[in-house]
């Protein structure tokens, strides 16, 4: 079986890199969907979902290296199980978890020089299984 998820969003944190106890580098931020509508009633509408996307490898260094808080980004990559809870009030939450296949910087920051749909994407990392050469260095 196979899954895949595409989300596009903004950053609403820099990111956190950190290393594992091997060594392996892996760097978590979170990004906010947006999505917006006109309700029956002639009313705008926006609900916005957080997801928390994990990065491996040189992905992961990538993105700690590049991505900013405000940065608009697309993740491409495998949706984790959900964790369910219930907060002090009473009522249920979930949070969603992403791990990265691809990043593309969409937006903003300029180390990279650009600010658009031709803006350069991170490598994939190849998730756990396998680094990433050099040779899929974008620059």
């Amino acid at each position: 079986m196979y899954q895949q998820i595409t989300i596009v969003g903004n950053l609403g944190s820099d990111p956190e890199m950190r290393y594992t106890a091997s060594g392996v580098p892996v760097t978590s931020f979170s990004v906010a969907v947006n999505k917006r509508w006109t309700g029956q009633d002639g009313q705008r509408q926006e609900k916005t979902t957080w997801f928390r996307v994990t990065a491996w490898r040189q992905l992961g260094e990538l993105a700690s290296q590049y991505l900013t808080k405000g940065r608009q980004v697309m993740v491409v990559g495998e949706i984790n199980d959900p964790d369910v809870w219930t907060d002090r009030e009473g009522n249920h939450r979930a949070s969603l978890e992403i791990t990265a296949r691809d990043i593309r910087f969409l937006s903003g920051g300029d180390t990279m020089g650009s600010s658009g749909g031709g803006a350069p994407s991170a490598p994939s990392g190849g998730g756990d299984d396998a680094p990433a050469s050099d040779e899929d260095i974008p620059f």
